[in-house]
């Protein structure tokens, strides 16, 4: 149940490891938030520059996008984290609706049986110098549930859930985010209702009808690579976290699980699971990959929120816009890449790619940034953008 490195989940969610940077060259908070804040506070939506007329921006004004989800025939659903929104967008239009308010730091959303159920995410911690965070979370963390123009009300504790059973077995201490979700989807499996991707509790969670919730999936610390010599938690007290950031079904009902992998380069992983949570296969080489969509030919799409940002200090003359990047992985071709500005959540929906982008605008004290986009195939190329 530890959190890694990443701000985007803190809100988010991972724990300790805040400082890779010097190790590993990755962006972590503590270098987002006090090398970035502020920086380029002029930048805006419209020049958002994510180079390619083949990614359409759907809506934009939006602040803290992380899931994308689909809502009815014509519309989508997104998780506005630093304003505690959830929001209907309709895919043709861009016509934006509020649905539900005042759900600070909501990161996953879902729609069914009429309800709209929303992850919602561990409060920022404090600093590495132990100062406290500010109390901007009003909810606990957990699965929360609401009708549209309704309150918002918990449906599954995974807090209770979490210290009480601990799925992952580490050790906890007073530091601890024990439990940050993240990302929801229905469940497919029989009788099945959602699956939650909790952060900090690097697990993938089952929640039935009633709210009653079981382990359905565990990864693994990783221990390859940079991971082999990385502090950690564990008893052996080395390794990289999982952090499940995001969830998709792809062909033959099999489910796939994006991994933060504690942002270490190149370590990330998409995890391919049954219907019984046991691990098919693994799909490796990505750096901190915070979401997942996958094709019914079993294309696989995966979302770099931080790929190009800078270690430390950027240069004057740095541009946000250039952070982030999808890669596009096909069963039996070459990896592709489409530069999109700090992509979240992935939705495949009527056979078109949706994003979140500008996710972590707010770190670059940037407002009404965030925005849903359409990635076309033609967007991908086969060079990115460097690390």
């Amino acid at each position: 149940m530890s959190m890694d490195a990443l701000a985007v989940l803190r809100p988010t969610g991972v724990r300790r490891r805040r400082t890779l940077t010097k190790a590993v060259g990755i962006l972590s908070a503590t270098a987002c938030v006090a090398g970035l804040a502020g920086f380029a506070t002029t930048t805006t939506a419209d020049a958002q520059g994510n180079g390619s007329n083949h990614i359409r921006v759907i809506a934009k004004g939006l602040n803290g996008p992380r899931e994308v989800s689909s809502y009815g025939r014509h519309h989508l659903l997104v998780a506005q984290s630093d304003t505690g929104r959830i929001t209907s967008v309709n895919r043709h239009t861009g016509h934006k609706r509020v649905l539900v308010r005042h759900v600070p730091q909501a990161q996953g959303v879902v729609a069914r049986g009429g309800r709209i159920f929303i992850a919602v995410g561990a409060p920022p911690p404090g600093d590495d110098s132990g100062a406290a965070a500010p109390a901007s979370n009003t909810l606990d963390p957990g699965l929360y549930v609401a009708r549209p123009g309704g309150k918002a009300r918990l449906f599954a504790d995974t807090t209770t859930f979490e210290k009480k059973h601990n799925p992952d077995g580490q050790i906890q201490n007073n530091q601890d985010a024990l439990t940050n979700p993240y990302y929801l989807i229905r469940d497919r499996g029989r009788h099945g209702f959602l699956l939650l991707a909790d952060a900090a509790g690097n697990d993938v969670l089952k929640i039935d009808r009633h709210g009653h919730i079981r382990p359905f999936f565990v990864p693994k610390v990783i221990t390859t690579g940079v991971c082999a010599t990385t502090k950690d938690n564990t008893k052996s007290g080395f390794g990289c976290d999982p952090v499940p950031t995001g969830l998709a079904y792809g062909p033959r009902g099999l489910l796939y699980v994006s991994a933060l992998a504690s942002e270490v380069k190149g370590q990330g992983r998409v995890y391919v699971v049954n219907r019984h949570g046991h691990l098919v296969r693994t799909i490796r080489g990505f750096t901190a990959p915070t979401g997942v969509a996958v094709t019914h030919k079993g294309t696989v799409y995966a979302s770099e929120l931080l790929q190009g940002a800078p270690e430390g200090q950027p240069p004057a003359d740095f541009d946000p816009s250039t952070i982030g990047q999808i890669v596009r992985v096909p069963q039996y071709a070459h990896r592709t890449y489409a530069q999109v500005t700090m992509p979240s959540g992935l939705l495949i929906n009527h056979h078109k790619l949706y994003s979140g982008a500008w996710a972590i605008a707010s770190f670059f004290n940037i407002k009404d940034a965030g925005q849903v986009v359409r990635v076309g195939h033609r967007a991908f190329t086969r060079s990115n953008g460097g690390d």
